[in-house]
């Protein structure tokens, strides 16, 4: 039996496809990256300068215009992306696929909430739109080696985050014994509040103990910030340097599920089990 000519031309067709959007080891797949990287910046640009007044009242139109121009750019692509898949539904709820979908769902969505009532709402949808910048990961060769040191490191700072979150409750509570709510410890949330702000070494200055007590333990606090920002910029350099002595990753791309961080020798997606 003759395989079906129709399916095999639409098989090279997604195989091509896949290749040009997904895949930068090809002159096509370098120059679609570089065109996309310039509508991204081009486009977060454009939102942050519609942001500002006095740009907005004169060049408003002109960046209304690039504004649409980029968010069909972008629609094209993310319907590309999701035809040129075995599976569809894997990319579009995978983390960059939300993030393509937050690059185009705002601007369509502001023309369906009209009316002054809803110019907040309108005006949050246009700050989604810079999520795009999030895009950029996908054409950094290292995105993969930090991401990978970050998940691998996230067991310990979890760990970590709650040992520092019990820190301050505790010390937020003492620190509410301690002084008087003329001196803004008006409750224990607002003095574990001072307390993040002390051993994180921000500190803003619009609450701070009178008593010789609570200045003794804020001083604890204090020297006991310095140690524990420490502890979180162990954990990453040692997950990055394992990370960086692994094997390297290929930038190949799963045509299937589009999940990339496989080995140089891989045969199958260690994702969804499909031949690479």
């Amino acid at each position: 039996m003759e395989p079906n000519t129709n399916s095999l031309s639409h098989s090279k067709w997604r195989s091509v496809l896949h290749e040009v959007i997904f895949e930068a080891d090809t002159p096509v797949g370098k120059a679609f990256d570089i065109v996309l990287l310039c509508c991204i910046a081009m486009s977060v640009i454009a939102v942050m300068l519609d942001s500002v007044s006095a740009i907005d009242s004169q060049y408003g139109r002109i960046l209304y215009h690039i504004e649409w121009v980029c968010t069909i750019l972008f629609t094209i692509e993310y319907i590309l992306r999701l035809l040129c898949v075995g599976r569809p539904f894997m990319y579009a709820k995978s983390f960059f696929g939300v993030v393509d979908l937050l690059a185009i769902a705002p601007t369509y969505l502001s023309m369906l909430i009209p009316g002054s009532q809803y110019l907040l709402v309108i005006r949050l949808l246009r700050v989604l739109r810079v999520f795009r910048v999030l895009k950029l990961a996908y054409y950094l060769d290292e995105a993969s080696i930090l991401i990978q040191a970050l998940r691998a490191s996230r067991r310990k700072i979890t760990v970590f985050l709650f040992v520092v979150l019990t820190i301050v409750i505790i010390v937020g509570s003492l620190m509410y014994l301690i002084e008087s709510e003329e001196s803004g410890f008006t409750s224990i949330p607002r003095s574990v509040y001072w307390a993040i702000v002390t051993l994180t070494t921000v500190g803003y200055g619009d609450i701070s103990p009178k008593t010789s007590l609570g200045q003794a333990l804020a001083a604890l606090v204090m020297i006991m910030g310095f140690a524990i920002i420490a502890v979180p910029t162990g954990i990453m350099t040692a997950e990055l340097t394992q990370a960086m002595g692994q094997k390297k990753v290929s930038t190949q791309a799963c045509p299937e599920c589009s999940a990339e961080g496989h080995e140089n020798d891989a045969v199958y997606c260690k994702f969804c089990g499909a031949k690479m």
